[in-house]
C-alpha cells in the first residue's frame, strides 16, 4: 500500500466465470495490497466471494463473468465482488457448524471483515467486505 496516500485509490477487474479465475483474483488482490497487514485476509475474502459468484450464480455459466473492485484508503480496505445474478434471492450470511459442507463461506467472510454489505440490483448482487486498517479501541473506521 502507499504510505502517504491521502485519497482513496480504486482498482477494478472483470473476470470470465471460469474456476481458474479465482486464483487470478487472489493474485490481483495480493499484488495491490502487498505489504499491508490485511493482505492475507483480503485475499481470502476475494477468493471466497469470487468462488461463490462462480458456483452459485449465472457468473459460472459459459458466458458469465464476475467483477471485482478494490478501494484502499488510509482507514479502510473495501473489497467488492459483483456477480451476474440469476439466483432469485440475495446471498445470506449463515453461521453453520464446522461439519457443514456448504453455506459457510459468507459466515467466514463476515468473521474476517469488520463489515459486510450485500446489495441486490436487477442484474445481480454485489457483496462488499470492509477491513478497517485502524482497529484500536475507540478508533472510528472513517
Amino acid at each position: 500500500m502507499h504510505e502517504y496516500m491521502s485519497q482513496p485509490r480504486v482498482w477494478g477487474l472483470s473476470c470470465p466465470g471460469f474456476p481458474e479465475e479465482v486464483s487470478r483474483a487472489r493474485r490481483w488482490t495480493r499484488d495491490i495490497l502487498r505489504g499491508s497487514p490485511l493482505a492475507e485476509d483480503a485475499e481470502l475474502i476475494v477468493s471466497e466471494l469470487s468462488a461463490n459468484a462462480i458456483l452459485h450464480t449465472v457468473s459460472g455459466r459459459a458466458s458469465g463473468s464476475f467483477h471485482l473492485a478494490l478501494a484502499v484508503s488510509p482507514r479502510v480496505i473495501a473489497l467488492s465482488v459483483t456477480d451476474d445474478g440469476g439466483t432469485g434471492e440475495a446471498p445470506k450470511i449463515e453461521h453453520r457448524n464446522q461439519e457443514a459442507e456448504h453455506g459457510r463461506g459468507l459466515g467466514m467472510v463476515s468473521a474476517l471483515a469488520h463489515r459486510v454489505v450485500v446489495r441486490s440490483t436487477r442484474r445481480g448482487h454485489t457483496i462488499t467486505a470492509e477491513l478497517f486498517t485502524d482497529t484500536r479501541p475507540g478508533a472510528h473506521p472513517c
